[in-house]
């Protein structure tokens, strides 16, 4: 059975997660996907693979520049600004993310998501609304932290 994980390409001071391309590329039920934005603020998933030409979005983030159909990921590595003990994440204030998970969520669809991030961008507590979804672990440095 194929698995799809979505991973990201890292901008300004994300973690580079970009090694985990070329671990992932060797296996062959792995399927890598890339975040991808479109004009009426929706993010989906499409394949990539490390050497796939990618193009620069409007917020500056890469992404794929050849988009098939999109994939529903089995689990997300989640980039973030900050995160707190309650696995609650600070992303960069468009909740792309945080709506995406919401329709996928409630239509039972299980999605893991681990919040990457390093060890500093830790808060005792970030702003929270109603919309935002809590990530189920949060990697760092240090560790993986589950609630």
């Amino acid at each position: 059975k194929r698995f799809n994980l979505s991973l990201y390409y890292p901008s300004n001071y994300e973690v580079n997660i970009l090694n985990l391309f070329e671990l992932i590329n060797k296996k062959k039920n792995i399927i890598t996907l890339l975040p991808s934005i479109s004009g009426k603020n929706d993010m989906n998933f499409y394949k990539w693979n490390l050497l796939d030409i990618l193009k620069v979005n409007k917020y500056g983030m890469l992404e794929p520049y050849f988009r098939s159909k999109s994939l529903v990921p089995n689990a997300l590595l989640v980039p973030l600004l900050a995160f707190d003990d309650k696995n609650n994440r600070l992303g960069y204030g468009k909740g792309y993310y945080d709506k995406y998970l919401s329709k996928y969520l409630k239509s039972n669809k299980n999605i893991l998501t681990i919040g990457v991030a390093f060890s500093f961008q830790k808060y005792n507590k970030i702003p929270t609304t109603r919309s935002d979804v809590k990530l189920d672990y949060i990697l760092t440095e240090k560790g993986i932290s589950k609630l």
